[in-house]
């Protein structure tokens, strides 16, 4: 793994593997915890409205090795092959430098935090498959914040006003986007490469200072049995 991609072979995958694979042309990834032989538990709500998360199965015939796939909200467990849907598999990177956080041009893929042991990853995820991980939201509340918080044990804390957004790396990317393509739309012409060179600044900082082993406004996780 790198700068360029992340892919990975199945017989490579660790338990407690951050894992995630790219939908609709790589628009988007879903991602998950892969806990032991073949599967994987994983967070799913609104993105399959995106096609993020959707089911090889139908309901009425859901898949024979891991008939969960048929429960299509909130967080479940299946087997790698539904949980690719067709796709590839990437594993997320934890640890890593602030050049190459930066240099990983696209977000959702890696994050400067530290991993907690495979033990407490594995512990988090099979916690939150029988209590939840609270109501799903594209920007808040996602299948990578699910993720990142199985490894770190680290979460956003919500605001008053329902802001602070989440901490996955795929909001930030978002978010950080926009505003660079609004700073390219307000810039002169005449100022075109100043402008490239601001426009990528802008969207590797908003991407840094979003990421979760930056921010100060995350706390741990208690798991309440």
């Amino acid at each position: 793994m790198g700068v360029v991609s992340n892919k990975i072979e199945r017989e490579n995958l660790k338990r407690g593997d951050h894992i995630y694979s790219w939908r609709l042309a790589y628009a988007y990834s879903h991602h998950g915890i892969y806990v032991d032989e073949g599967n994987v538990i994983h967070f799913t709500g609104l993105d399959r409205i995106i096609g993020s998360s959707l089911p090889q199965h139908p309901l009425d015939n859901p898949c024979p090795i891991c008939s969960d796939e048929s429960r299509s909200d909130g967080v479940i467990s299946s087997c790698i092959d539904c949980f690719l849907s067709g796709g590839d598999l990437y594993r997320y990177e934890y640890g890593v430098t602030r050049a190459f956080f930066i240099a990983k041009a696209r977000g959702g893929t890696c994050t400067l935090a530290s991993s907690e042991s495979e033990i407490q990853v594995i512990h988090r995820a099979f916690y939150f498959l029988r209590k939840g991980f609270g109501v799903y939201g594209v920007m808040k509340n996602n299948c990578e914040d699910f993720a990142l918080c199985c490894k770190t044990g680290l979460k956003v804390i919500p605001t008053v006003n329902g802001g602070g957004g989440g901490q996955s790396g795929q909001a930030a990317t978002f978010k950080a986007a926009a505003a660079a393509t609004f700073l390219a739309y307000i810039s002169p012409l005449g100022y075109a490469a100043t402008s490239l060179v601001a426009t990528y600044g802008t969207y590797s900082v908003k991407r840094y200072i979003n990421d979760i082993g930056v921010r100060r406004d995350v706390e741990r996780v208690v798991l309440e049995e």
